[in-house]
């Protein structure tokens, strides 16, 4: 090839390459302006149509919650508490604590708390310990501090810390009330000045989603505020617990955090911090607060001349949770079924007896276990209420004189018989407190319906503990007798004398039925 054939095929190269890079181009602009207009072009309509969006306003949430935490922290209060332990040791199976007695009374909330809280407890003999064990929010400028029954449960003393104290400025409390069902005590500093308190608010209103703050005394730092959300309302988390439903948090909750505020962004105090779930005794997402509404309520009867919580009770017992099961086989579509009734009860003396169906308290429905209480415990013991049930598909009624649920559920609440005291407790022979199975229990323990009853608590130093009689065993003989109810355990235990040998036959907590049972004896002290 010469060069001017050369030089003419280069710029015949040239001039194509040029024209591609403008067909290209063109192209890009043709289709982006179909993109752009065609399919508005083939409506006929044009661009202004469209609506232009707008970004709003930042909400400035960090200010809001600091605010809160300005208004609602010198309200919010440490406490720390003194003790004399005696003669503590570590008894059979404390190292996993669990809830195998399907939860009600003081032993299950004792564990709960203990393995999320720091409860009591100590290292030697005859030991005095003071411990930051909680938080408590002042809900009136003259003293009283809210805060949960564990933190100060069986304390020598309790001293408060304001969070405008100079270091090392504390001041002594006494209790004026506590409630063991709803675990909330009321407790008074003495000042010669109004403190600030903090505004109580309507936990009814709150929703899943809504923001929050905690605020307490995590680990003994005082002061601390975290925000989350509500993550979830009426949560049971202790089974069998029937004055105890929780808003569920993710805000950050601590040990030491017990006691303090749960408040929404109106810096009103909504709940009342309790429980953590953790397998690591530290904060994982999911923290517990009682209600307000329920905390209210408790206040307002603890501060009262009595300083005690007054419910209603008519003596029975049923199951926790709605079983499809139990009404197919009773014949009944709604209502409470009873499973067991305390002998003695008004229950009892009106003539119900288990299986029956409770559906009505004077005329009005009830459809769940939560509905009976309600209407039963908000009534004062003495008062009459009628009661519709079914008894093998019959439609019945009967009037019940309702009773005091303290003195009615004594043996089990840690109360005296005579005055009701829930702080005195009852003293027996073995040192132990049972509860009959309910047909969950017996079903979740792999037990046989209607046999034993399961150990609710042990008292330190007693006989049950000598024996290594433990939280969560279930008793089927005592001497050879079987033990069905909590009947057959106080006729027995009544009938035993001071020198006599006393043999158990219990399945241990935690095994199952092929696990066998075990034999714990002793004498008698």
């Amino acid at each position: 090839m010469d060069s001017r054939a050369f030089w003419l095929r280069l710029k015949t190269h040239r001039w194509l390459y040029s024209f591609s890079i403008v067909a290209t181009l063109s192209l890009g602009i043709l289709i982006g302006t179909v993109v752009s207009y065609g399919v508005k072009g083939k409506e006929g309509q044009k661009s202004s149509d469209a609506t232009p969006l707008t970004v709003p306003s930042p909400k400035l949430l960090s200010n809001a919650f600091s605010q809160i935490a300005k208004d609602l922290g010198p309200s919010v209060v440490n406490i720390n508490t003194e003790s004399t332990i005696k003669n503590p040791h570590r008894r059979r199976g404390e190292q996993n604590p669990d809830d195998e007695d399907g939860g009600g009374g003081n032993g299950g909330m004792d564990d709960f708390f203990n393995r999320f809280f720091g409860g009591q407890g100590g290292q030697g003999d005859g030991a005095i310990r003071e411990r930051s064990l909680g938080s408590g929010v002042i809900v009136d400028p003259k003293g009283y501090i809210v805060t949960n029954r564990h933190v100060v449960e069986k304390a020598d003393r309790i001293r408060v810390r304001l969070q405008d104290d100079p270091p090392g400025v504390q001041h002594d409390a006494r209790v004026i009330g506590e409630d063991q069902e709803t675990d909330l005590a009321v407790i008074k500093i003495d000042m010669d000045r109004s403190i600030p308190s903090a505004k109580m608010g309507n936990s009814d209103s709150m929703q899943v989603g809504d923001w929050v703050l905690a605020i307490g005394s995590p680990f003994g730092q005082v002061g601390t505020v975290t925000a989350g959300i509500v993550s979830a309302k009426g949560r049971d988390i202790v089974p069998g617990r029937q004055f105890q439903t929780f808003i569920q948090t993710d805000a950050a909750i601590n040990p030491g955090n017990s006691g303090g505020p749960l408040v929404n962004m109106d810096g009103e105090v909504i709940g009342i911090n309790t429980a953590i779930l953790s397998e690591t005794n530290a904060y994982a997402g999911v923290g517990f607060s009682l209600p307000s509404n329920t905390v209210v309520q408790v206040y307002n009867q603890l501060i009262g001349p009595e300083h005690r919580v007054s419910r209603g009770s008519i003596g029975v017992e049923f199951s926790p949770q709605p079983a499809p099961a139990i009404a197919r086989v009773y014949g009944v579509n709604s209502g409470v079924t009873i499973s067991a009734v305390v002998a003695g009860s008004p229950a009892d003396q009106a003539g119900l007896k288990v299986g029956d169906t409770i559906t009505s308290v004077d005329g009005k429905e009830v459809k769940n276990g939560d509905g009976l209480v309600s209407e039963i415990a908000g009534r004062k013991p003495g008062s009459k209420a009628k009661l519709g049930f079914v008894r093998n598909g019959k439609k019945e009624e009967t009037t019940v004189i309702v009773a005091d649920r303290a003195k009615l559920f004594a043996d089990r609440l840690g109360g005296d018989q005579e005055n009701g005291d829930e702080s005195t407790p009852k003293q027996s022979k073995f040192g132990a407190t049972v509860r009959n199975l309910t047909p969950e229990m017996a079903e979740r323990l792999d037990m046989p319906a209607g046999k034993g009853v399961i150990v609710q608590d042990v008292k330190p130093g007693s006989f049950a503990e000598d024996i290594s009689l433990n939280r969560g065993d279930v008793v089927l003989e005592i001497n050879k007798q079987p033990v069905n109810n909590e009947s057959d355990f106080t006729r027995i235990e009544s009938s035993l004398r001071s020198g006599q040998d006393v043999v158990f036959l219990v399945r241990p907590r935690g095994s199952s039925r092929q696990d066998g049972t075990a034999f714990l004896a002793g004498t008698l002290p």
